[in-house]
């Protein structure tokens, strides 16, 4: 299962939220943008209790993360 969690941060902590996020476990990429999300980050996770867990647990632990949106990939 793969998602796009779109991530919008605190004012001034991209370089830290997105050194943090790239570690997280199952985190394929993060990257900051220009605009809203500040951050998109690529999850893969083996199901949706995985990938809630990286989501939930972890990425919106992170300090300086004050939203995240989810988008799961629709296999075709």
């Amino acid at each position: 299962m793969k998602a796009y969690v779109f991530i919008n941060i605190n004012p001034a902590k991209s370089p830290d939220v997105v050194a943090e996020v790239r570690r997280i476990a199952g985190v394929k990429s993060a990257d900051v943008c220009w605009g809203l999300p500040d951050v998109i980050a690529l999850v893969e996770a083996s199901d949706s209790k995985a990938l809630r867990d990286v989501v939930l647990s972890k990425i919106q632990k992170v300090a300086g993360v004050s939203q995240t949106d989810t988008h799961i990939f629709l296999e075709s």
